[in-house]
């Protein structure tokens, strides 16, 4: 009995020692929230402006969704959303795509759509960008071209975005996934190979690739945008 009681304290401690990371993880975001909404409710008493306001609920839904809380989270992320398109904070609203696809809620799809439509169209940060097309790769089965598209486009945007050290970090990052992609897609092994696989799927030409990356985004929306496109192109310095 007393080998038996030490092998399931023994058994508790290492339980313990894995559940305790979490935990302490889980506490600290429960803090931040808090925080978050105290320092919401305060701006809000003192007649903040939308955009500040809708920081906050970004903030706090990218909180709840550290905490496995996104039905929680979706209403804030999608509000500040509102609040973002409306005043053109489009790189904020791509961040909000990002929450609410994470979120995992019914239109969470066609939330990274939308997300995916903005960091295309405006020049938003491109971690950002390459982040929102990264998660087209991950829910692509690996037969369909879509990843490949999404790869690709990624690294397009680290090209002509990025500068420096962080367009050549970025630049690897989004090479590696495109290689994987072709891995998976057609078994790609070889650069040979890869290049007629890129030339079968016409992905060196962004006047096709990104052609391409419209249909994909289409799917992902279906008929729920939730801005009116044309409008929001008509506020570009060039059409």
């Amino acid at each position: 009995m007393k080998h038996y009681d030490i092998t399931r304290s023994q058994l508790q401690d290492t339980a313990a020692d894995s559940i305790t990371p979490r935990a302490a993880e889980d506490a600290a975001l429960e803090s931040h929230l808090l925080a978050l909404e105290e320092q919401y409710a305060t701006l809000q008493r003192m007649g903040a402006d939308r955009p500040q306001l809708a920081e906050l609920q970004l903030q706090q839904a990218r909180t709840l969704v550290g905490l496995g809380r996104g039905e929680d989270a979706w209403p804030l992320a999608r509000e500040a959303f509102e609040a973002f398109i409306a005043s053109d904070a489009f790189e904020s609203a791509a961040d909000c795509c990002d929450v609410l696809f994470r979120a995992e809620q019914s239109q969470s799809l066609s939330a990274l759509g939308q997300g995916i439509w903005l960091a295309v169209t405006y020049p938003i940060d491109v971690e950002l960008s390459i982040e929102l097309l990264s998660h087209v790769v991950d829910e692509t089965p690996d037969d369909a071209d879509g990843a490949a598209v999404a790869a690709t486009t990624a690294l397009f945007l680290a090209d002509v975005r990025a500068e420096g050290v962080q367009r050549e970090n970025l630049r690897f990052f989004a090479s590696q996934i495109l290689a994987d992609v072709a891995r998976r897609h057609s078994g790609v092994e070889s650069q040979e190979a890869f290049d007629l696989w890129r030339d079968r799927l016409e992905l060196r030409e962004p006047e096709k690739f990104l052609v391409r990356l419209r249909n994909v985004v289409d799917v992902l929306v279906q008929d729920q945008w939730w801005f009116d496109r044309d409008a929001l192109q008509g506020k570009l310095p060039v059409n």
